[in-house]
């Protein structure tokens, strides 16, 4: 179980990225939605023991993460959302490299270790490849790789789809799922279905704090009956949102498809439609824009 009671993170420019955070992950995955400067990374790193918090507390199991890093570090597995290689370096050659940094000094095991990883991210075939020629997604299935080194119970994966093409987000998403339910697996994404299809328990972090946290499916439960959908010409767009509480819209032919939020039916045009993870990200963001303003 990882546990982050009460964190902040303000930088010396005085930017406050964490805003006393309180979250609780258990083993299993867990995803952690936010938009780009929400401060999603700014936790990965305070976690991963890459950066110092300006207070609060990190524990995983029986480790203290603040007292303990070097502890917290022998059990932790990180994919940042940039990380560097090597790059005219071959992939079964900077594996090895890496497993040595993590303490694998036995050539046996460490052989064994290295030919596994990259069998299991499906990289065997092309295991002396320079890192150069690699695609993006071949480069997070190798950052997945190299995370796993050690066999880590705390694994930390931030922003690991953006950028991949359909195929390879699938192909890095089933992954993902197949590392073990024995461990605690956080998933730091602004994608939403990455979420959805992975993650049986989740948080939304906004402006540096923990604004909803749950399981997904309990949490749409909220949004039964409450979602309408009307297809609208751009020109319209002000003047709904003048009448309703509007949570997303979408360009589609020429026209503009608008999702409202409301308790009762708003009026001729709209149908219902079912409130899924999108709509409540959505309607969440939204009342924390409204929260800031209104401050």
């Amino acid at each position: 179980m990882l546990e982050i009671e009460n964190l902040s993170h303000v930088y010396r420019n005085g930017v406050r990225a964490l805003d006393g955070v309180n979250l609780a992950a258990p083993p299993g995955m867990f995803g952690l939605l936010g938009p780009n400067g929400a401060g999603k990374s700014s936790l990965m790193r305070c976690v991963a023991t890459l950066q110092t918090p300006t207070g609060g507390a990190i524990r995983f199991n029986d480790i203290d993460g603040l007292r303990e890093p070097e502890r917290l570090r022998e059990t932790l597995g990180y994919l940042p959302q940039d990380f560097g290689v090597y790059p005219r370096v071959s992939a079964y050659e900077m594996l090895d490299h890496m497993a040595v940094l993590k303490g694998l000094a036995d050539r046996v095991e460490r052989r064994g270790a290295v030919e596994s990883l990259l069998q299991q991210v499906n990289l065997w075939p092309v295991r002396h490849k320079a890192l150069s020629g690699f695609s993006g997604g071949m480069r997070q299935r190798f950052g997945i790789a190299q995370a796993l080194i050690g066999d880590p119970c705390l694994i930390i994966v931030d922003e690991p789809t953006a950028g991949l093409d359909p195929e390879e987000r699938n192909r890095f998403l089933n992954l993902l799922a197949a590392i073990g339910d024995d461990k605690v697996v956080i998933l730091s994404t602004h994608i939403v279905d990455d979420v959805q299809d992975l993650c049986p328990s989740m948080a939304v972090l906004a402006d540096g704090r923990i604004v909803l946290k749950g399981a997904p499916a309990e949490l749409t439960a909220s949004l039964r009956g409450r979602v309408w959908r009307r297809t609208i010409e751009r020109s319209e767009l002000e003047a709904v949102r003048a009448e309703h509480e509007v949570i997303s819209t979408r360009l589609f032919a020429g026209r503009t498809i608008v999702h409202v939020l409301c308790d009762r039916h708003p009026g001729d045009g709209f149908q219902s439609v079912p409130g899924g993870l999108e709509e409540l990200y959505f309607a969440t963001l939204n009342q924390v824009r409204r929260l800031r303003e209104a401050a």
